[in-house]
């Protein structure tokens, strides 16, 4: 399923060395109901996009700046597969 990913800071100290607690929405790309937030941590975060999906380091790495800029990071149009948005709650019907 092809989604946008838009993340906050969900406080303002850090989870651990480096690590940014995150409120992450997951929606849907294309405009049919279906929001859901998720928290996690950067770590936690950036692990599952590098692992669980196709994007390269060139989209990665501008998001990651993003993400410890503590202003919130967008990823538009992510595909995570049904089984990687059931693991972290987001059921697909």
């Amino acid at each position: 399923m092809r989604v946008n990913l838009i993340t906050r800071p969900s406080d303002h100290s850090p989870s651990g060395a480096g690590t940014i607690s995150l409120s992450l929405t997951i929606r849907p790309a294309y405009s049919i109901p279906g929001e859901y937030e998720y928290t996690t941590d950067s770590t936690a975060l950036l692990q599952l996009l590098r692992q669980q999906t196709d994007l390269s380091a060139d989209v990665l790495q501008p998001f990651e700046k993003r993400l410890r800029a503590s202003l919130g990071a967008r990823l538009m149009g992510v595909e995570l597969s049904d089984s990687v948005l059931t693991d972290i709650g987001y059921f697909i019907d």
